[in-house]
């Protein structure tokens, strides 16, 4: 069977047929998705998706605006389905209270998620234009689609279509450019080319939509090669990090009682030589532990800082995660505790904080509007914390004795495009802490990495990244990993900290530029219709 007779198969496809072809077409979207990165496969889903809208037919508007929310949320299904199965690593955690909830996370939030993938087909099927122009329309609409998960509800923009564009170096330095919701309009339109092969009339019209995915393409990998440097990125002058990433597990070991022990080992970890030249703490400037390091509010233990300022060699500063209590107001029954970055110096004092912004839905607070139905059925947030953690008040820098100005992101912070600098001066690199400890080892922390470093494209800013398992590392303002610490490895990494790069067109105009390049891609496809 020719690419004509699958495209004919699938347009014709009915029932739970097409159901099925949808769903596949779409979990296959996970293969070029970190960590196999094979982009493109992003052919697959896209072209397939082309194929479902053509299909989509009704007597009416509404007719046809179902058939094509329909056969979309099936194929957005199988892409969430295929690309989020590690959250439920996070409830085998605690087994025993989490478990039963399992198809929530593993099901439920999939089967949400893909009401804007089917929104998007709906939309789409209500204008579809003919030809070429059909590939510009599905574009349009699937990154809008894509913008709104990102943004509603808190939002989730996790695996944004996007990112199949960003596991190749040069490839993915166009997020400096367009950000990664532009990136979303070039993914979809180069993955859902290939379909006009199958449907085309004319020699013309089959390739004028492959050649122009290709040239894209070119042009892309021609940019990356002119933007990144041969040489390695410069360093910061007098600064040495530390990075300590314990592998700590979650659950039931990491609690109140074993606090000391956590504390020792820490402090012991930290202390191990690299190098017959770094013997211990010599000649390190910052030590950096990940989020959430103690299983006790640090500020409210005199002994454990006590320890830390002790083992701190003179002008050693420690950058550690931990969770901090704010102040009790009257009628408060317990005072506000924030998942928070604490800088520490060698006298064991809190000199600096930043309490996290963006906090984790059902992982770190119960939505307000679901808590009581929530609550109800014995759900509650993953981290024990009674009430959850409050939120911070602003996105503000870091200042630390020692290094430029930073933009602290804790954890699920650093996936949000657009939203992770502090307003005011540029900051002078990202200080990214995270546990990721909850997912084990799968391709969760890897998609982390891959977003937090997308960041650094995108704003031309150098990364320094603590997991509690991994991913640690150093990462330059190109993206390009300078060192770092694989998953599941419990070390420590030495490393100087990268200058930052140029400001780029993304940092100083987000996404205007997405908003302007989605009218013209609206635009063309209109015309290509007509025409």
């Amino acid at each position: 069977m020719g690419l004509a007779g699958v495209a004919e198969a699938v347009i014709l496809g009915w029932g739970w047929r097409k159901r099925l072809i949808a769903l596949v077409a779409g979990a296959s979207g996970a293969l070029a998705l970190p960590p196999l990165d094979l982009w493109p496969v992003i052919i697959v889903p896209m072209t397939v998706a082309v194929w479902l809208i053509d299909g989509a037919v009704g007597t009416s508007a509404w007719r046809r605006f179902r058939a094509g929310f329909a056969v979309g949320w099936w194929w957005g299904f199988g892409f969430f389905l295929a690309g989020l199965w590690w959250l439920g690593a996070a409830f085998l955690v605690e087994a025993d209270k989490f478990a039963w909830a399992m198809p929530l996370g593993v099901v439920a939030l999939p089967a949400f998620l893909a009401v804007f993938q089917a929104g998007a087909f709906g939309l789409a099927r209500l204008a579809w234009p003919q030809g070429a122009g059909r590939i510009l329309m599905l574009a349009a609409m699937l990154a809008i689609s894509e913008w709104l998960r990102g943004h509603v509800l808190t939002g989730f923009p996790w695996n944004i279509y996007g990112m199949v564009l960003t596991g190749e170096i040069h490839l993915a330095q166009a997020a400096s450019l367009v950000g990664l919701y532009g990136l979303t309009l070039f993914a979809v339109a180069i993955g859902a080319a290939p379909a006009v092969l199958g449907t085309a009339q004319t020699p013309a019209g089959r390739r004028l939509a492959p050649l122009l995915a290709l040239v894209t393409l070119a042009g892309f990998f021609a940019f990356g090669y002119w933007r990144v440097p041969a040489a390695p990125a410069p360093l910061v002058a007098g600064v040495k990090l530390r990075l300590m990433q314990p592998n700590l597990p979650q659950g039931a070991k990491f609690n109140g009682r074993n606090g000391e022990a956590i504390l020792n080992n820490y402090l012991a970890l930290s202390d191990r030589a690299t190098s017959p030249t770094t013997p211990g703490l010599q000649g390190i400037t910052h030590l950096i532990w990940p989020e959430s390091a103690f299983p006790f509010l640090l500020g409210r233990t005199p002994g454990a800082l006590s320890r830390i300022g002790a083992a701190l060699p003179p002008d050693v500063t420690l950058i550690t995660g931990a969770a901090r209590a704010g102040e009790m107001l009257p009628g408060e029954s317990r005072p506000p505790i924030y998942n928070a970055i604490q800088v520490v110096n060698d006298e064991g004092v809190i000199v600096a904080s930043y309490d996290k912004v963006h906090l984790v839905p059902f992982g770190e607070y119960l939505p307000p509007f679901l808590d009581t139905l929530i609550r109800g059925v014995g759900l509650s947030q993953f981290v024990s914390i009674p009430g959850g953690f409050s939120a911070g008040g602003t996105r503000a820098p870091l200042a630390i004795k020692g290094l430029p100005t930073a933009a602290p992101l804790i954890c699920y912070e650093v996936v949000f495009p657009g939203d992770v600098a502090p307003r005011g001066p540029r900051a002078g690199f990202f200080l990214n802490l995270t546990n990721d400890g909850w997912f084990g080892q799968t391709s969760g922390p890897h998609q982390h990495f891959a977003q937090a470093r997308l960041r650094s494209i995108e704003e031309g800013l150098p990364l320094v990244r603590v997991a509690n398992t991994g991913i640690s590392a150093v990462v330059d303002a190109y993206g390009r990993v300078v060192a770092s610490l694989p998953l599941g490895v419990e070390g420590v990494l030495d490393s100087g900290l990268p200058r930052s790069g140029p400001l780029t067109l993304y940092a100083r105009w987000g996404d205007s530029l997405f908003a302007g390049l989605l009218l013209v891609f609206l635009a063309f496809s209109r015309f290509q219709g007509r025409k």
